[in-house]
């Protein structure tokens, strides 16, 4: 089976361009890039990727799409056969389109709440042009083989958004369960690559169909500055400093200019490729339910 290896990037409609970036640079720590006649977007930086996020300027203050990585041009092929397999519609996009994402090749889908999926190969590595934080940082992000984070979408039929994230080669189930019998409160995570998970969904519904980003960094103390600065600016924190169970990351939650939150999070463990859940968090993130 072929699968997809990363989550690569997100597409982000935002309302207020210039508050995004200016909490891209001085809050997030993202370089901020904006390229000659492309007066509608600006791209954020966390890597040697030309990009990990678009922010188009289109109003919507939600995700515009998610993109996932295939390992190159013959699981690109093998992809289109599978998703044809189960019955999931997709479009290839066109050179344009393609060179628009700063990809080889792209094909266009959607998740069965309608979340717009993209699955490409080739990103453009800008190997050239080292990533420069925002703001000072005492490390790094964490991407490589992980991708760029994690996702929480929201998903309102669970068991069709298993089928579909396992069409493209994911696994996993549920990780959280709160309560008991038919009623409990079930969060599932699904991942592919060695990161813990990759798209989540279970959170009870909003009017948004993106409850969080999680970026992770490589040193402890950039959470901690990072909490001083969401602070400073008196920017709504959603849940406190905290350790989660299922992937052990340490983190916390504060929102963006377009109301979703991002997760500021160190030392998440790779998965463990085995079915676990939890009913509590090993300490901390008040606020999380």
């Amino acid at each position: 089976m072929v699968q997809v290896t990363e989550l690569g990037y997100f597409g982000i409609g935002v309302s207020d361009l210039a508050a995004w970036k200016q909490f891209a640079r001085e809050i997030l720590g993202l370089q901020v890039v904006e390229e000659a006649g492309e007066t509608d977007r600006v791209y954020l930086r966390m890597d040697y990727w030309h990009h990990r996020f678009v922010l188009h300027a289109s109003g919507d203050d939600d995700v515009a799409y998610v993109g996932f990585r295939v390992a190159g041009a013959d699981e690109f092929g093998e992809m289109q056969k599978q998703l044809a397999n189960a019955g999931i519609s997709y479009r290839v996009g066109s050179l344009e389109e393609a060179e628009e994402r700063r990809v080889l090749e792209l094909m266009k889908l959607a998740d069965p709440d309608g979340n717009a999926i993209e699955i490409f190969h080739g990103p453009l590595i800008r190997a050239n042009q080292p990533f420069h934080p925002g703001r000072g940082m005492h490390g790094k992000f964490i991407t490589g083989d992980g991708g760029c984070g994690h996702c929480i979408l929201r998903q309102p039929d669970p068991e069709a958004a298993l089928r579909f994230y396992q069409a493209l080669g994911m696994r996993g189930g549920v990780e959280y369960k709160f309560g008991k019998g038919p009623k409990a409160l079930l969060l599932r995570f699904v991942h592919c690559s060695p990161r813990d998970h990759s798209v989540a969904w279970g959170v009870p519904a909003s009017d948004k169909r993106l409850n969080h980003i999680m970026l992770e960094v490589d040193n402890l103390d950039d959470v901690g500055l990072t909490h001083d600065l969401v602070r400073k600016a008196k920017i709504p924190i959603a849940i406190e400093l905290g350790k989660h169970a299922n992937d052990q990351m340490f983190s916390f939650y504060f929102k963006t200019p377009s109301g979703f939150n991002i997760e500021y999070g160190f030392g998440g463990r790779a998965a463990t490729y085995q079915s676990e859940y939890y009913d509590a968090d090993v300490y901390g993130h008040q606020g999380l339910f």
